[in-house]
Formats: C-alpha cells, structure tokens, sequence
C-alpha cells in the first residue's frame, strides 16, 4: 500500500466518524442499554429512528463498543483526550482497599464500602467491575431442609413399593389438594411485559387482598373427584377450616365414591400436611372412611 492510499484511507475514517452527531451517538447509548447490551437491536433501531434506507451506513459494532465505553467511564459518548492523563481513583492502592473490603464482607452494599474506603460510589463500583471483574449476584431464598426432610421421601418410597410387590395391596391411591382461583385477577409483574416504542405508563389496580375461591378435586385411576368449592351458604368463598374440610369429606368426597361404587377399603386417601387435614377432627374421620390407608402427615403411611 502506498503512503498516499494510507493518508487517503485515514481521511476517509475521520470523514466517516465526522458524520456521527452528539444526537447520534446518545440515541446508540441509550437504546443499547435499554435493549439487553444488543449491538445487532441498536443499530436496527438506529435504522428506523433516523430513517436510514437499508443499505444505508449504520454504526458498526465496534463504534457501539466504544460510544458506551466512553459514556460509562467519562458519563459521554465522546472520547476525552487521555493523553498523558494519569488515573487519581483506580491506583493499584485503591483497588487493593475495595479487594480486601469485598473479600471481608462481601454482603455490604456499595454505598457503605464506598463510605468506609472513602471512595465515591461511582468509583468503587468501576474498580469492581473493571479491575476486579466482580458482579452483583442476588440471595436465593430457599426453604431449610434437614436430614429428617430428606429421608423422608426415600421412606415414603420404600414403604410404597413394599406395598405394590405385596401382591397389589395398593388398589387405588386417591391424592387430593386444594387450589385457589384470584376472581379479579392475578398479574406476576415478573413475568409480564409490555412491548412499546415509548413507556406506555401501563397501571394494573388491584385490591390489596384479592378475592379467591378455594377449590377441592381429587384424581385417581378411576378418574377425577371432584371440583368442590368451599363456600357459605350464601355462596361466598370461605378458607378451608378443619371443620369445612370435615364437611367436605361427609358431604362430598364419601357420597361421590359411593355414587361410582367405589370401595373404600380399596381406596387410599392420599394428602398434604396442610393444617385443616391434619387436625384431629379431620384425621378421625379418615380413619373412620379409610381404615388403615390414610397417606398423609401423621397418617399411617406419613
């Protein structure tokens, strides 16, 4: 390549990165971060927002790259001149200071690091982020298991297939919960989003409590039990009681086995450790429909 073509070609970029205004370049910063980090839905947004044909010259990725890298280290897409700037903040001293607050307590935020170190919050999370590569991960709340809780599950299944290999004892395994059904209403704003060019200010009003109804079913291998709702006698949705659920078992669940001629002593009543099922009232009346065979907590097969 000749020097001439050289000195051509360096024109060239300069002309080409000329071209790009201060509006330009924050309509790529902004729609990169408001696009999960995609340099590909920047520049097809960029294309439409400033109505660019579509063989028409479009920041290249790179150009992305380094409109935001700028904005994120100098709060501006455009390049400051560093020459012969010495950094005051990320020294070698300071990131060993922000290293070993982090590595000693590693659940504080920021802002109290940031305190204590005598940094801003801006520069401690740079140094975070680009001399430590550190990330911010959130606590996973999980409910406690103990040893008990895992054995459990292996006793249930030993004792379920000793019972199967007995020569079929198990004929029919009734396994029945409750679900409950919000009538104005349930949006999980987790999970739900609305598309827009712009923020539509989108409000869903809701009660504080929301109204449920409580529904009972059962499934077994001769089909579906149920649904029953727990309702009052002016047909309002109640919470299941020991009581309501005792209600259920005489008015609903032990009339409709009997409506399918179904024995109950080939039946085994299968159920959760929900407080109602397992009061003493409701634990009597299974064992007086279901001898022997209730599955449940403090049943007798728990």
């Amino acid at each position: 390549m000749q020097p001439r073509s050289v000195a051509s070609w360096f024109h060239a970029i300069s002309v080409a990165m000329a071209q790009w205004t201060v509006q330009h370049r924050a309509f790529v910063v902004e729609a990169y971060f408001k696009n999960g980090d995609s340099a590909i839905t920047t520049q097809r947004l960029f294309r439409r927002h400033f109505n660019i044909p579509r063989h028409g010259r479009v920041p290249c990725r790179n150009t992305i790259k380094e409109w935001v890298q700028n904005f994120q280290e100098n709060v501006s897409a455009l390049k400051r001149n560093t020459r012969g700037r010495i950094p005051m903040v990320r020294t070698p001293e300071n990131v060993d200071k922000v290293r070993m607050a982090i590595v000693k307590s590693s659940r504080c935020s920021v802002r109290r690091h940031s305190t204590a170190i005598g940094l801003s919050d801006r520069s401690v999370q740079r140094i975070l982020h680009k001399d430590l590569n550190f990330h911010p991960y959130k606590t996973v709340i999980v409910q406690e298991l103990s040893d008990r809780d895992m054995a459990n599950p292996r006793i249930f299944s030993e004792q379920l297939l000793e019972m199967l290999n007995d020569n079929g004892v198990i004929n029919t395994v009734l396994m029945t919960d409750e679900a409950h059904f919000h009538l104005s209403g349930y949006v999980n704003k987790q999970n739900y989003r609305y598309w827009a060019p712009e923020n539509p200010q989108e409000l869903h009003q809701c009660p504080l409590h929301s109204e449920r109804l409580t529904v009972c079913g059962g499934i077994a291998s001769f089909g579906v039990l149920g649904p029953y709702f727990f309702e009052d006698n002016a047909g309002a949705a109640v919470t299941v009681t020991s009581e309501r659920y005792v209600t259920m078992l005489h008015n609903f669940c032990e009339p409709e086995l009997s409506r399918r001629r179904i024995d109950l002593s080939s039946v085994w009543f299968q159920q959760d450790g929900a407080t109602a099922h397992i009061a003493r009232a409701s634990m009597s009346v299974l064992w007086e429909m279901f001898p022997q065979h209730v599955i449940s907590r403090g049943g007798d097969v728990p």
